[in-house]
């Protein structure tokens, strides 16, 4: 007898974006292996009746690591269980989904996915930023902030980033912002591009802080911005049209 796993996607945040097929397939789990990134709202709602291990990254500390988690997916689903592996946004975005699949498929294990709506699009759209848009940008790239940009490992290149006219989107910047404006600005990126950074996006403690690659460390750092936030990068963000709160 052996069971199936689901790699599903939240969305960005809060139940009002979660899909109907992640509910229906949430509600179905014998075993949901979560992060803490889909938020209170959705994890209050997990179904009680089933096993519910925490994996999430607390302060840097993984409650487990990659390969436990894998392992564990594998292990539940050959005792015949429906097994979700539950992620913020979607799976496939920086979400090591396809790391999962790939561990998946290598012991013959059924998987289905389900997308999530994206916070990478979702969360600065909610405060009124397009990440496109006609007049400042017929592109958007999406990076992740979870390395340094300045190791000769880095698999981003700064110096094309730097030259796109589009619009950078960043996840998992936040501890690295100051080696990423750094890395833009010395690959000649305009030091006026326009940053925002919205903390949390969509939950009730929400905060955006904007200000220009030139000075967005110094303001990031004196309001005490923290994670988990999305940073945008790009004439988009001059249509934000709230306030810092």
């Amino acid at each position: 007898m052996i069971g199936k796993a689901y790699l599903v996607g939240s969305g960005p945040g809060g139940l009002g974006l979660l899909t109907l097929r992640a509910r229906e397939v949430i509600d179905s789990a014998d075993v949901v292996l979560y992060d803490q990134l889909p938020g209170e709202e959705i994890l209050s709602t997990l179904p009680q009746d089933a096993e519910l291990i925490d994996c999430g990254k607390y302060g840097g500390n993984h409650t487990l690591k990659q390969h436990e988690i894998e392992a564990l997916m594998v292990e539940k689903v050959r005792e015949g269980k429906t097994v979700v592996r539950l992620k913020g946004g979607d799976p496939f975005l920086f979400g090591r989904g396809g790391e999962e699949i790939e561990v998946l498929r290598e012991h013959g294990i059924s998987v289905e996915v389900v997308p999530g709506v994206t916070s990478a699009i979702a969360v600065p759209e909610m405060v009124g930023i397009p990440v496109t848009h006609r007049r400042y940008a017929s592109q958007v790239t999406f990076i992740t902030g979870h390395e340094d940009p300045t190791k000769p490992e880095s698999a981003l290149d700064w110096e094309v980033l730097s030259r796109l006219k589009g619009t950078l989107v960043i996840l998992m910047g936040v501890k690295n912002l100051p080696a990423i404006a750094a890395a833009l600005a010395v690959h000649g990126k305009d030091p006026a591009t326009p940053v925002a950074i919205i903390e949390r996006g969509l939950r009730p403690d929400q905060r955006v802080t904007v200000g220009t690659l030139s000075d967005i460390v110094e303001v990031a750092r004196a309001r005490g911005v923290r994670p988990p936030a999305v940073i945008v990068i790009g004439g988009v963000v001059e249509l934000y049209g709230g306030t810092e709160e």
